[in-house]
C-alpha cells in the first residue's frame, strides 16, 4: 500500500527503527557504536577482512559443528575452565537445554531464578511451554537473591539460575563474597547452579576474578557472543562432559544442529581476540561517564535523576528521568540528528507514570568522551526537554 505522498507505508515499529538507525549511523560522537546498525555489505566486508586473524582462509567451512565451530567450543571451555562446551544458534535454546538436562538429573523440574531474569521476561514462557519446567522466585527485589533467601525458600528446587549481570534490574551484580555464599546456599539444598552469563565477559573487573574463577562456581554456564563481544549470533553452553554431551542431543532435537555456522563462529573468535581484552577499559570508562552524567543533570537543573548503579558494575547501566518516554526519545533523536552527538538511545516507561529509563553502554567509541564532553551533551539534551 502507498501513502498519499507516494512513499510505501510501513508499520510504526519500522518507522521507529529506521530513524534511530539513521541517527546512530550519522553520529560522529557516540558512546557505543553498534555494528548491528551497519549496512549488510559493510558488515560482511569487515568480517571477511578480519577473518584471517583467527582462521586459515583456505581451511574448509564447518559441517554440523566441526572445524571452526569446534575450535570456538574448545576456546570457550578453556576460558571458562570447563570440561566441554557446545555451540548453540541462540542463548534461549542453550539455556533451556541446560535447565532441562539438570531437571532430568536432579529429578526436580523447578528452577529458582529472578522474576526479571531473561527466561521470565524475554523468552515467551519457553521453559514451561516447551520443556515442562516450573519457575519460582526467591526474591523480587531488584537484585540477585541473597544466601538467606535461597537457603530459606519455602519449597524445593532442582536448579538455581543466576543471571550475571541481572540486566533488567540495571546490569547489577552481587559482591564476590555474596555470590559465593549464594552458590553455597544452593548446594546446601542439593540444588545445582547454572549461570546465565550472556554478559559474563564484562564481570571480571567487578569481581576482580578471572572468567574461570567466576564460572567455576557454577555447574554450567551459558555465554553469548553478539552482546558484549559484538559477534553475529550464537552462544555456548559449558560444563561437565556428560552434561554437554546430553545437551548436544537436545540441541539436535530442538532444531539447533545447523549445517554451517562459520560466519557466527568466526565473528565470535574475533570478539574473543579483539573485544574481550578491551572490556575492562570499557567498564572503567563507564564509571567516568556515569559520574559525569550525574554531575551534568545536576548542573542543568534537572529536578531529579538517577544513574543506576551509582558506580556501574559493568560497562552498561541505567539512567532514570522524570519525563515521558516519548519526550525523552524525541529529545535524544533530535540531538543526534542536529548535532551528530548521540548521548542516549530509546527510552522506556517504567515505574510510576512519567518516569522513564534508558540503558547506556560504553564501548570503544565512548572512550573518547571526557567528563566535559558528557556534561556538554547533557546540557544540550536537557535544553530539548520541556521546562
Amino acid at each position: 500500500m502507498t501513502s498519499h505522498d507516494g512513499e510505501s507505508e510501513v508499520s510504526e515499529p519500522d518507522l521507529f527503527a529506521a530513524r534511530p538507525r539513521a541517527a546512530a549511523l550519522g553520529a560522529t560522537r557516540i558512546l557505543h557504536r553498534w555494528s548491528g546498525h551497519l549496512p549488510l555489505a559493510a558488515r560482511l566486508s569487515a568480517l571477511a577482512e578480519a577473518a584471517s586473524e583467527v582462521v586459515d582462509p583456505d581451511e574448509p567451512a564447518d559441517i554440523y559443528g566441526n572445524g571452526v565451530v569446534a575450535r570456538l567450543e574448545g576456546e570457550v571451555a578453556r576460558l571458562l575452565g570447563k570440561e566441554a562446551a557446545a555451540f548453540f544458534p541462540t542463548g534461549t535454546m542453550a539455556q533451556q537445554v541446560a535447565l532441562r538436562c539438570w531437571a532430568g538429573r536432579t529429578g526436580n523440574a523447578t528452577v529458582a531464578l529472578h522474576p526479571k531474569a531473561h527466561p521470565e521476561v524475554h523468552e515467551g514462557g519457553a521453559l514451561s511451554a516447551l520443556s515442562g519446567l516450573r519457575t519460582v522466585h526467591p526474591t523480587r527485589e531488584p537484585r540477585l537473591p541473597t544466601a538467606d533467601e535461597v537457603r530459606d525458600f519455602e519449597e524445593p528446587f532442582g536448579t538455581l539460575m543466576l543471571e550475571l549481570p541481572l540486566r533488567d534490574a540495571g546490569f547489577v551484580l552481587p559482591s564476590w563474597e555474596e555470590l559465593h555464599e549464594v552458590v553455597e546456599a544452593a548446594r546446601e539444598r542439593d540444588a545445582v547452579v547454572h549461570f546465565d552469563g550472556a554478559r559474563l565477559w564484562e564481570c571480571t573487573p567487578h569481581f576482580d576474578r578471572s572468567l574461570a574463577e567466576i564460572a567455576g562456581l557454577a555447574d554450567t554456564v551459558y555465554v553469548s557472543f553478539y552482546k558484549s563481544l559484538d559477534g553475529l549470533s550464537g552462544a555456548v553452553l559449558a560444563g561437565p562432559h556428560t552434561l554437554v554431551d546430553e545437551a548436544r542431543t537436545w540441541r539436535h532435537r530442538y532444531g539447533g544442529q545447523v549445517f554451517q555456522q562459520f560466519p557466527a563462529a568466526v565473528a565470535a573468535l574475533l570478539g574473543l581476540r579483539n573485544t574481550l581484552p578491551r572490556l575492562p577499559d570499557f567498564v572503567a570508562h563507564a564509571r567516568v561517564v556515569a559520574d559525569a552524567l550525574r554531575e551534568g543533570f545536576t548542573a542543568a537543573g534537572v529536578p531529579w535523576s538517577r544513574v543506576h548503579p551509582e558506580r556501574p558494575h559493568t560497562h552498561q547501566f541505567q539512567v532514570w528521568l522524570p519525563y515521558d518516554a516519548e519526550v525523552l526519545t524525541e529529545a535524544a533523536l533530535g540531538q543526534a540528528e542536529e548535532t551528530r552527538t548521540q548521548l542516549f538511545g530509546r527510552w522506556f516507561p517504567d515505574g510510576p507514570p512519567g518516569l522513564s529509563v534508558t540503558e547506556v553502554t560504553v564501548t570503544e567509541a565512548g572512550l573518547e568522551w571526557t567528563p566535559g564532553d558528557v556534561n556538554d551533551a547533557v546540557a544540550e539534551f536537557v535544553r530539548r526537554l520541556p521546562g
